[in-house]
């Protein structure tokens, strides 16, 4: 497998996946509520803070070619229809330091609220206590799973 780098801006989302957002159905925050989910079909978030790093990459984008996990149809609210998601493994680099974890990929056909540009990636992370909005920090990701490319290109 190949390894490679992507820069990128850490940016603030929507607030739904950590719980945070005022106007979200989701006061637990959406990663929370579907994380045992996720558990019961084999992916173990143990250890990671149940809330997304946005990190934006523009200009580029991404595509996804080949995840680590894919469950679909997965029915985790009765507020709207089953989604699919996906996880590829990746670490983010801050600060000299590597912090191991997953993209988090709700899939956009399947996504009905909270659009997400293809320019910014959902980290699921360890908590990261000294990183903020607009700090530049470097993802490691392995190129068979995901294409990053000019948005020309794509």
């Amino acid at each position: 497998m190949t390894q490679a780098l992507v820069d990128g801006t850490v940016i603030r989302g929507h607030g739904v996946a950590s719980g945070h957002a005022s106007d979200s159905p989701y006061p637990a925050g959406t990663i929370a509520m579907q994380q045992p989910y996720f558990a019961a079909l084999g992916l173990d978030l143990t250890g990671l803070y149940l809330a997304t790093i946005n990190l934006d990459i523009q200009p580029a984008q991404w595509r996804l070619l080949q995840a680590d996990y894919t469950f679909r149809a997965l029915r985790w609210t009765d507020l709207h229809p089953p989604e699919d998601f996906s996880f590829i493994h990746c670490q983010l680099l801050w600060q000299a330091q590597r912090y191991a974890g997953y993209i988090y990929y709700p899939h956009p056909a399947t996504k009905i609220q909270h659009f997400q540009s293809p320019r910014m990636l959902e980290l699921v992370l360890p908590w990261i206590a000294t990183i903020s909005y607009g700090a530049r920090a470097r993802l490691i990701y392995r190129a068979e799973q995901i294409q990053i490319e000019p948005a020309a290109l794509l």
